[in-house]
């Protein structure tokens, strides 16, 4: 008898993000009036928004109360109420949201009146918040005006999106940029290079260039992720986030206004100027430099040049970057921003950039110079955006040695570290629908460990090596190789091929074929005999006379 099989109840089904940020897409494709990915993508981030801001106000109540609570504060009374709970302040980033902008208001408005408000409660924010000024757009839902039915889904959606619930993502907003840059843009983004950079991959530059305190710069900044991350591993390290000064710049409007909401959010102070523009053009920090940069520019990015930038002060020392591709642009720009005396920086670029024709003098100047001290090819499709390989770089203005966050570093003046890391693939992300993999954390402290132990006193540079893992390299075997920084040129890689032994393999192949088809005359010969047993021949097919 068949059974009924029993309906899981809401509470039983597992929450998971990229099924409700499915059913938002759909509901904003099918929607009328919904717009342009970026507009689709604007309303999309900005609900988020609203949503985490108004959890954390909660939280931050909730833990305002428990804490009067404590000190012996009648919390029914009138006048701690309207001291304390009407108004709160509070010390850790946590915004003060009025009654308009909270998103237990939005989450009760009636469906026909939702559109407005959404927006008189950004409105509210950005009136009542330095940090979130120019952050949102006049009207983004009533320019919009979806109709009820469509706007009281998608908040409906987007209240299941908690970080009670997803607090294992470091950079919940940046997660949820990164998939509808993966869903909706079938267009140019990937052409214009938008990428968020994966956790792990921020991961593995922070812990290599370890930019626990002084200023950190960021000149292509996106949603802000680089800056979230790195915060998070500071915390994680026990490390002070207010030690640290932010410096971004984004040329994206949207997605700048992104990045301030996404770093106004955690209460980390930034400075990513007044404006989205280009980091080529206008650059926002001129004059400025900074301890660290961690950056992922645009892979590749056409379109970037102008005849103003022909002498740029940037490349003076070099040679004015192809204005058919921005890689060494970026260089030239990152170097010009990095503390002369010990300034380190960390970015990925496409592997091209390693060995370009049309770059070589610039290559050569920069090797020359001991500004280039590591070069580490990473895995395949660490990104979901795209699945090509790329290339960390590491800059560093100090390769003579000293203190570094209490490391004693020896000289690796004329010295480059290669690193090859394209085997680490074996570690795949599920639910996603092309092939993905992920470096985990044991990955990213054995690479850290090759990158600081080559750095360190008492290490040999002339004899640091691992076979198809990374080798240091001096400057004279560069110049011999044409100034190219492929890695594989340098690091051995090891014919396996060679270790076989043919003729004993050969010799095993042909006696086990002799095994099988000895097997085989034997199990024929045993069908036949019994065949003919019972006055069959295989051969007839029929009784044999």
């Amino acid at each position: 008898m068949a059974t009924t099989r029993k309906k899981k109840s809401a509470a039983e089904e597992k929450v998971n993000l990229d099924s409700i940020l499915f059913k938002c897409r759909d509901i904003l494709r099918q929607a009328r009036n919904s717009g342009s990915f970026f507009e689709k993508r604007d309303m999309m981030l900005t609900l988020v928004f609203l949503r985490f801001i108004g959890e954390r106000f909660e939280d931050g109540v909730e833990n305002l109360r428990k804490e009067l609570a404590a000190q012996g504060y009648n919390l029914d009374d009138p006048s701690i109420k309207a001291a304390f709970l009407d108004d709160p302040t509070f010390t850790d980033g946590t915004h003060n949201l009025l009654p308009e902008a909270r998103w237990s208001t939005i989450i009760n408005t009636p469906a026909p009146a939702l559109n407005v408000a959404l927006d008189t409660a950004l409105e509210s924010i950005a009136s009542n918040s330095k940090a979130l000024k120019g952050c949102f757009v006049k009207g983004t839902f009533t320019a919009r005006n979806l109709a009820a039915n469509d706007i009281k889904k998608l908040v409906d959606e987007v209240n299941k999106i908690s970080h009670k619930v997803f607090g294992e993502e470091k950079d919940l907003i940046g997660r949820v940029y990164e998939y509808f840059l993966k869903e909706f843009a079938v267009n140019a983004t990937k052409e214009e290079g938008e990428y968020y950079t994966p956790h792990d991959v921020v991961q593995l530059i922070a812990a290599m260039i370890e930019p626990f305190d002084g200023t950190l710069y960021d000149p292509c900044c996106g949603s802000g992720g680089m800056f979230i991350q790195s915060a998070e591993l500071v915390k994680a390290k026990k490390g002070d986030i207010s030690r640290i000064n932010i410096y971004g710049q984004e040329k994206e409007p949207a997605t700048y206004r992104l990045a301030k909401m996404n770093l106004a959010l955690r209460g980390i102070s930034h400075n990513l100027g007044e404006e989205a523009d280009s980091s080529f053009t206008n650059d926002l920090h001129k004059g400025l430099y900074f301890n660290y940069i961690m950056a992922n520019p645009p892979f590749n990015l056409k379109g970037w040049y102008n005849e103003n930038l022909k002498n740029d002060a940037r490349w003076a020392d070099y040679t004015t970057p192809p204005e058919s591709n921005a890689n060494y642009a970026w260089i030239l720009h990152i170097l010009s921003h990095l503390k002369p005396l010990d300034g380190v920086a960390g970015f990925l670029l496409a592997n091209g950039a390693l060995g370009d024709g049309d770059t070589v003098e610039i290559r050569k100047k920069l090797i020359k110079n001991d500004k280039v001290e590591a070069i580490i090819i990473l895995p395949r499709e660490l990104f979901i955006t795209t699945d090509i390989s790329v290339t960390l770089w590491i800059l560093n203005q100090n390769k003579k040695g000293g203190t570094y966050h209490g490391r004693k570093l020896r000289n690796r003046e004329q010295e480059i570290l290669f690193m090859d890391l394209r085997t680490w693939s074996e570690n795949p992300v599920k639910n996603e629908s092309k092939k993905k993999v992920r470096l985990i954390a044991e990955q990213i402290e054995r690479a850290a460990s090759i990158y600081h132990d080559w750095q360190n006193e008492g290490t040999n540079g002339r004899h640091y090596e691992e076979p198809e893992l990374y080798r240091s390299v001096g400057i004279a075997e560069i110049e011999k190789n044409g100034w190219s920084l492929v890695p594989s040129k340098y690091i051995e890689f090891i014919d396996h091929d060679l270790e076989i032994d043919y003729e004993k393999e050969m010799g095993r192949i042909q006696s086990e074929m002799r095994d099988v088809l000895a097997k085989e005359r034997e199990s024929q010969k045993m069908l036949e005999d019994a065949f003919r047993g019972i006055g069959f021949g295989l051969n007839g097919g029929g009784r044999s006379r």
